[in-house]
């Protein structure tokens, strides 16, 4: 299964949205957000939920322990 940061990168092309917007959207900094997808740094879990949230998958989808994306 993907990782976070592969999980990330796909739901960010998916849906046609930069990183500067995704880290707006959730209130982070555009830096963190590359960090993030990078893989060089992990995500707090308050960024973990928005980012779930925002794309409106499950969280274990998002960190790559699912491929089913459904929110339950």
């Amino acid at each position: 299964m993907p990782s976070f940061p592969e999980r990330l990168k796909e739901l960010r092309k998916i849906n046609k949205t930069t990183q500067a917007q995704l880290a707006k959207e959730i209130g982070i900094n555009e830096r963190t957000c590359r960090r993030h997808e990078a893989s060089d740094v992990e995500p707090t879990l308050s960024v973990i939920i928005a980012m779930a949230n925002y794309f409106n998958v499950s969280i274990d989808y998002l960190v790559g322990r699912s491929n089913d994306p459904k929110r339950y």
